[in-house]
């Protein structure tokens, strides 16, 4: 077979590398040092243009859509929105959710999360239990203040998941709640009923009656 026109041979033997007098006199360390030394007498006098903040006195304006902290929302009763029903866990691809599930002594929601737990280390952040729950009731903050000292403290219970950032809008990321969309979502909600408080409210009329009646 003749060979290819301009086509080298494969060397048979390895051939060291032999060092140019630059390299043995370590010259291009000189090089990277200079761009090194360059930036940092740009930046020392363009202190105000340099992207570093002080934290945590200071902190970056995230998007409403960034993923942080989960938090579990409550409703207006101050009852948790969770109604264990497992789609959060199922829909998780870190399987780092962990419910159990416990009747609810309230006739009209059927179950309750008796456990809520979320294993930080193991979650990716993904949003994915917010697109799953239909209740609305697990959502994402902009809090992304996680340091822990042991593995035991990266497992989020309910009475973390609801305390941190629960009220204040401002620190509410990723969720079924978009600015732009408010108006359009209260003009939808006008008119909605309310089912559980319209059952709660029936059952209520109705004990009523029946003490009327049995007096």
């Amino acid at each position: 077979m003749s060979e290819l026109p301009g086509l080298k041979e494969h060397p048979k033997t390895v051939q060291p590398h032999r060092m140019t007098l630059a390299e043995r006199l370590w010259l291009p360390l000189f090089a990277g040092m200079w761009v090194t030394i360059r930036h940092f007498v740009k930046n020392l006098f363009h202190m105000s243009k340099l992207p570093t903040i002080q934290y945590p006195e200071q902190r970056r304006n995230y998007s409403h859509r960034f993923r942080g902290h989960h938090i579990l929302t409550s409703r207006p009763d101050g009852s948790l929105r969770c109604v264990a029903c497992f789609l959060c866990a199922t829909a998780c691809p870190a399987d780092c959710i962990h419910i159990e599930a416990g009747e609810d002594p309230d006739v009209n929601i059927e179950k309750y999360p008796v456990v809520y737990e979320i294993e930080m280390l193991r979650c990716v952040f993904c949003g994915y239990c917010v697109d799953a729950c239909p209740e609305e009731a697990i959502i994402m903050s902009n809090n992304y203040d996680m340091a822990f000292f042991n593995r035991s403290q990266t497992v989020a219970g309910k009475d973390d998941l609801v305390r941190p950032y629960n009220v204040d809008p401002a620190r509410l990321g990723y969720r079924p709640h978009y600015p732009e969309e408010e108006e359009q979502r209260r003009r939808l909600q006008q008119g909605v009923v309310d089912l559980v408080a319209e059952a709660r409210s029936r059952q209520e009329s109705g004990e009523g009656e029946r003490e009327v009646a049995a007096s």
